[in-house]
């Protein structure tokens, strides 16, 4: 009796699971998010390479600097990069007398000798770029509520995020679609995560900067140029990274080539069971 029950009870679910996948589901309504969201663009980017393969590119010095200009005219007053020491900027071609300049013109925090007490001084080539605001509460109450992010590794941080940079920051020209609701106080953007953003359009027109090089600023040409910096400031190892391994790769297929010639050396004399039955 026990048996049949049990052999009942299995029969019960087996044929209720049965039907619910037979079942048809109710219809999901799209996501409008997913629906209007928008993949960064592509662009050939210099540090990629021929067809942004990945390999034998190089920063474009020019681009790195003027990249680094758009970033403190523009960007730095919301966004900090306190992962990068004045110093780094050596990399990108800034001479030690312009890095020292660079760096007098900020005030990091320090310790009174005298008094033992927190105080401020100007910042050295050895000091890293100082924090925007000093704690989340205060970037939140200077930004209305946002928290602006530290942009050292934000193309790190982000999918695609060389493209994701220099989309985010020339899309909110793009109209809302039809229906969608922009609430006070946010923009539309295709390219962030949630449609609306809180950031104004930082490049809200040509020529906001004035270029040492004579390079004319437009609104995409100071994306761009920003966008590669941040690219920078996430892996300033890129070049030397790509080295190594093109170096690493070449290093293999020596070796290979020595170890295919030296079996072929060693078992010249070694006849195969053919070659003796033959003899």
């Amino acid at each position: 009796m026990i048996r049949l029950g049990a052999l009942g009870a299995g029969l019960f679910f087996v044929l209720a699971l049965m039907l619910g996948v037979v079942q048809p589901r109710d219809a999901v309504a799209p996501d409008p998010v997913e629906e209007h969201h928008k993949h960064p663009q592509k662009v050939e980017w210099s540090f990629n390479g021929p067809g942004n393969l990945g390999i034998f590119g190089t920063f474009d010095r020019a681009q790195l600097q003027r990249g680094f200009q758009v970033y403190k005219e523009v960007c730095s007053a919301c966004h900090s990069i306190n992962r990068v020491a004045f110093r780094d900027l050596a990399a990108i071609g800034f001479s030690p007398a312009e890095i020292k300049a660079l760096a007098a013109q900020y005030e990091v925090a320090s310790i009174d000798d005298k008094t033992g007490e927190a105080a401020t001084r100007k910042a050295t080539p050895a000091d890293k770029f100082p924090l925007i605001y000093p704690n989340e509460a205060a970037a939140r109450a200077a930004q209305n509520g946002a928290l602006p992010p530290d942009l050292s590794l934000i193309t790190k941080a982000r999918e695609d995020g060389t493209n994701y940079v220099h989309s985010l920051l020339t899309g909110y020209d793009e109209a809302p679609p039809k229906g969608w609701t922009v609430l006070d106080g946010l923009y539309y953007n295709p390219y962030f995560a949630s449609l609306n953003i809180k950031m104004p359009p930082p490049l809200a027109a040509d020529d906001q900067v004035t270029y040492a090089d004579g390079t004319k600023a437009t609104r995409d040409q100071m994306a761009k140029d920003v966008a590669v910096f941040l690219t920078w400031t996430a892996e300033p190892k890129l070049e030397a990274r790509k080295e190594t391994g093109v170096a690493a790769v070449i290093f293999l297929l020596i070796l290979t080539l020595l170890g295919y010639l030296s079996y072929r050396r060693v078992w010249a004399d070694v006849k195969g069971p053919k070659a003796v039955a033959a003899e």
